[in-house]
């Protein structure tokens, strides 16, 4: 993503979607600007600012996460045309957000962070964990770090 903050790119995509008549990118924009003013209203601050890049960022993981989640329920509900729509917006949000590390990179990490912890045990994989985390935050998926972890100390 370029310099320019996450909020105002939202605002001018709200423009260009108005311009180029593309519903569904107006609504998803106009969406995300929503839960925007949200997150700014819950920090107690007016909703005519503007949200830091780290909040913005992790607004769009959760709203990411909750398409995701909604994905899977409508699938096993047998709702695809529901399950299309929220696909639809999760692309769209993955657009925002910055490529995320692979299974590879993720397991040297934390392999680093198991010989310097000296873990071995099942055990520490709490241990383990927290500080693969707190390393790869932003970075990479928390499922992915999970399972690498998983299969490290098995």
């Amino acid at each position: 993503m370029s310099p320019m903050h996450f909020h105002i790119k939202v605002k001018s995509d709200i423009t260009e979607a108005m311009r180029a008549k593309d519903q569904l990118r107006l609504s998803f924009a106009r969406n995300l600007l929503a839960a925007f003013v949200n997150e700014l209203v819950a920090k107690r601050q007016k909703p005519d600012g503007v949200l830091s890049d780290e909040d913005a960022l992790s607004v769009i993981r959760r709203l990411a996460k909750q398409r995701r989640d909604s994905i899977e329920q409508f699938e096993a509900g047998g709702r695809k045309d529901l399950a299309e729509k929220e696909r639809s917006e999760l692309a769209y949000l993955e657009a925002y957000l910055p490529q995320m590390m692979s299974v590879e990179e993720v397991r040297a990490v934390v392999e680093k962070k198991k010989a310097e912890l000296g873990v071995s045990a099942k055990s520490d994989m709490g241990k383990l964990m927290s500080a693969a985390m707190s390393e790869l935050k932003g970075k990479a998926d928390g499922a992915v770090v999970k399972e690498v972890v998983a299969s490290l100390l098995s």
